[in-house]
């Protein structure tokens, strides 16, 4: 009788045999959570030259938005460094607080969208200089002629 051949699947000893688990059912693979795409707070703080409490507050305020993960870190959306950009420049140039900073940050996104509606729906009014759209013609006080001091009345 000829000795029985062995597979390359089975495994080749008694002792290989017994650490050799054989599936029973389904595998379950377990997967860490995918981490959201987009830059950590460490490094937008970084790249935004601001501290992470800081970047943190603006969260909380409303003036940044940043998606957390199954752990709770923050992550933002690159785009956001463009938002940091403009808090400081309003907080710079207007010498305002981060809470009225979200109000006028609010404000002028309202007046781009009134405007954008303006031009889709061709309003009237013309085009004025930085490509908004002049919502009313402005006002000019009318001027009237000075009368010169030495004109004697009636010769005006």
């Amino acid at each position: 009788m000829s000795a029985p051949r062995h597979s390359p699947s089975q495994p080749t000893s008694p002792r290989r045999a017994a650490e050799v688990p054989r599936p029973t059912g389904r595998v379950r693979l377990r997967y860490p959570p995918a981490r959201p795409l987009g830059l950590s707070l460490e490094s937008f703080s970084r790249q935004a030259g601001l501290h992470p409490d800081l970047t943190r507050r603006f969260v909380a305020l409303g003036l940044l938005r940043g998606t957390r993960d199954a752990a709770g870190n923050l992550w933002f959306d690159p785009a956001q460094l463009a938002a940091v950009a403009r808090i400081q420049r309003l907080r710079a140039g207007l010498s305002l607080n981060y809470a009225a900073i979200g109000l006028v940050v609010d404000l002028l996104d309202h007046i781009d969208q009134l405007e954008a509606a303006l031009r889709r729906a061709g309003g009237a009014g013309g085009a004025i200089p930085g490509g908004r759209t002049r919502v009313r013609p402005s006002v000019r006080p009318s001027v009237r002629p000075s009368v010169h001091p030495t004109t004697p009345p009636g010769k005006e």
